[in-house]
C-alpha cells in the first residue's frame, strides 16, 4: 500500500492534469487527458494501489490505439465539406502487414487466423502476389500484427504445422470509397465537431432520417451514403415537418434513391403494406404492439380508436379476437382494409373511417350495450379499447363520460382502456395519470403505467391502462329517476352559481 506522501503527490498530479486539460481546446488530446484524469480520480475513491494507477495509463493506451485506428481508416481530408458525393475522392493508400501462405493450404489456415486479419468493408483479405506464383498474400490487422513477435504461441504452432514462414512484410493497400464505413465517411465529410448522423428508422426499403438543421447542407451526400452502405435500402427520406395530429403523417423529401413510398414491412410475424408518405408507421413500436396483444385471448373484443394501418387490429384478429378498428385518415383506412385482406382476417375486423370521438359515441357505445345484454350465465369476453394517438388521445377520454344511460343488473364486464400520451414532465407517469383523471372526472385507484419509449430529450411516451370506472361510463340517476346530466337544475343550484 503506498504511503500518504505518495498518495498526496499522485492526487496533486491528477488535479494538475484536470486543470491543464480543462483549459485546452476541445481536441482529441484534451479529451484523452480528461478521461485519463477522471478515471484515475474515481479509482482513488477506492483503496489506492499502484496497479489501479497503472490501469489508468492502460486505458489511455487503449484510447490512443483507438485514435490511431480512426486516423488510419479516415478518408482523405479533402472530402471535408463535400455537398455532392464524389466517390473517387475517398481513395487512399495505407501500409498494412502481410504474410505469404501457399495457395494450396491457405483455406485451411484462414479460420485459425481470422482474429489476425484486417477488417474492412468489401475488402479481400487474400490477394494475389504478382511476383509469386506459389504463394498468396494475407492482409493482417496493422494494430494486431506489427512484426513476427506479434504472433502468440498457438500461431507459431500453426505456422510450424503447415510449414509457413511467419515473416511479416509491408504492403501498399489502396482503400476506396467501398472500404470505408458509413460513419467514417460522414465524419470525414461533415464539419469537425458536428454530430454525425448515420442512424435511421428502416421501413421496408425506406430509410427514414430526422436530420438536424446543421446537417441539411450535406443532406444529399448523407442520403447517398446511407443508400450505398445499407443493402436493401432503395430510398432515403428526411422528415421536413412535425407529425400532423389530424392524420398522423408528415411531409418528407427524398434524399436519395427511388420515389416509391409504397412499402412492405413485417412486425411480430404479421405483414403490412402501406404508402409511408401518407400514413403513420413507427418501427420502434413493435414491442409495444406485442405487449398489448399479449393481454388478449381468443374471443376477446378490441376497439381500436386510432387504428392506423392495423398494428393492433390485425394481430388481434389473427388471435381470433373480434376487432372494431377506426381511423380518421382515409389513406390509413384504405391500407387497414388492405392489410386485413393481406393477412386473411377481414371477416374478424370491422373497419371505420370516422373521428375518434364519434367512433366512441356510436360504435363503441352500441357494442358495449350488446355485451351488457348478454345472459350472465354465458361466458363473456374481455373488452379492450386501444387509444394510440399520444399527442391527443387523453383528450378523448371525456367521450366515455355518461356514455351508457343505465347500469345493467347483471354482471357487466367493464372495458380496459389502453391510452397513450406524451409527457415532458419531470414525473411523466404521474403527469399522464393526472391528465387522464382530469378528462375522466374521477380518480383512478387501480391503473397500470408503462413507459413506452423516450421520444426526444425530456419527452416520454407513456401508456396508462385501467378499467373504465362504472361511475364514469354510466349516467347517475337523480332522486326523480332522471339522468343527472339531463335533469333541470334546481333554484338552489342556480343560486350557487
Amino acid at each position: 500500500m503506498p504511503g500518504k506522501d505518495y498518495m498526496g503527490r499522485e492526487m496533486a498530479g491528477i488535479r494538475r492534469i484536470l486543470y491543464f486539460s480543462g483549459n485546452l481546446p476541445n481536441t482529441y488530446t484534451a479529451n484523452v487527458l480528461r478521461r485519463l484524469a477522471f478515471s484515475c480520480w474515481h479509482t482513488h475513491q477506492l483503496p489506492p494501489t499502484i496497479s489501479a494507477t497503472r490501469s489508468c495509463f492502460s486505458a489511455m493506451a487503449e484510447m490512443q490505439d483507438s485514435h490511431n485506428e480512426m486516423e488510419l481508416y479516415s478518408p482523405n481530408p479533402e472530402v471535408r465539406g463535400m455537398t455532392c458525393l464524389n466517390r473517387d475522392a475517398f481513395d487512399k493508400t495505407i501500409h498494412v502487414p502481410v504474410i505469404k501462405i501457399k495457395k494450396e493450404i491457405i483455406n485451411r489456415l484462414m479460420k485459425s487466423l481470422k482474429h489476425r486479419l484486417i477488417q474492412r468493408p468489401s475488402l479481400k483479405r487474400v490477394i494475389e502476389d504478382p511476383k509469386d506464383d506459389v504463394n498468396k498474400l494475407v492482409l493482417l490487422d496493422p494494430y494486431k500484427v506489427k512484426s513476427i513477435d506479434s504472433f502468440d504461441e498457438s500461431d507459431h504452432v500453426l505456422f510450424k504445422q503447415f510449414d509457413v514462414n511467419p515473416q511479416v512484410s509491408q504492403y501498399e493497400l489502396q482503400l476506396t470509397y467501398e472500404n470505408f464505413k458509413c460513419e467514417e465517411i460522414l465524419r470525414a465529410v461533415l464539419p469537425k465537431g458536428q454530430d454525425v448522423t448515420s442512424g435511421f428508422s428502416r421501413v421496408g426499403h425506406i430509410a427514414h432520417m430526422n436530420l438536424r438543421d446543421h446537417q441539411l447542407p450535406y443532406k444529399n451526400v448523407i442520403g447517398q451514403v446511407i443508400l450505398d452502405k445499407n443493402p436493401g435500402i432503395t430510398s432515403v427520406v428526411n422528415k421536413t415537418n412535425t407529425i400532423d395530429s389530424t392524420y398522423r403523417n408528415f411531409q418528407m423529401e427524398v434524399l436519395a434513391g427511388e420515389e416509391n413510398m409504397i412499402t412492405k414491412v413485417k412486425e411480430n410475424y404479421v405483414t403490412y403494406e402501406f404508402d409511408f408518405s401518407k400514413v403513420y408507421w413507427n418501427p420502434r413500436l413493435g414491442t409495444e404492439h406485442n405487449r398489448i396483444i399479449g393481454f388478449l385471448k381468443a374471443r376477446d373484443v378490441l376497439f381500436d380508436v386510432f387504428a392506423g394501418v392495423g398494428p393492433f387490429a390485425v394481430p388481434a384478429a389473427k388471435k381470433n379476437c373480434t376487432v372494431y378498428a377506426n381511423d380518421l385518415n382515409p389513406e390509413s383506412y384504405k391500407w387497414l382494409l388492405h392489410n386485413c385482406k393481406l393477412n386473411k382476417v377481414e371477416k374478424r375486423v370491422q373497419a371505420f373511417n370516422t373521428d375518434g370521438r364519434d367512433f366512441i359515441k356510436t360504435t363503441i357505445k352500441k357494442e358495449l350495450l350488446k355485451y351488457a345484454d348478454m345472459p350472465s350465465a354465458e361466458e363473456k369476453p374481455s373488452l379492450h379499447i386501444a387509444m394510440n394517438l399520444p399527442a391527443l388521445a387523453v383528450e378523448f377520454l371525456d367521450a366515455f363520460k355518461n356514455l351508457l344511460e343505465e347500469e345493467p343488473c347483471n354482471s357487466f364486464i367493464l372495458p380496459t382502456i389502453h391510452c397513450y400520451s406524451f409527457s415532458k414532465d419531470d414525473d411523466p407517469l404521474q403527469d399522464v395519470k393526472a391528465r387522464a383523471e382530469s378528462f375522466l372526472g374521477t380518480t383512478l385507484e387501480d391503473c397500470s403505467m408503462h413507459l413506452v419509449r423516450n421520444v426526444a430529450p425530456n419527452k416520454e411516451m407513456v401508456c396508462i391502462s385501467f378499467k373504465l370506472p362504472s361511475s364514469v361510463l354510466f349516467q347517475r340517476l337523480s332522486d326523480t329517476g332522471e339522468p343527472e346530466s339531463k335533469r333541470p337544475r334546481t333554484a338552489e343550484e342556480s343560486k350557487v352559481d
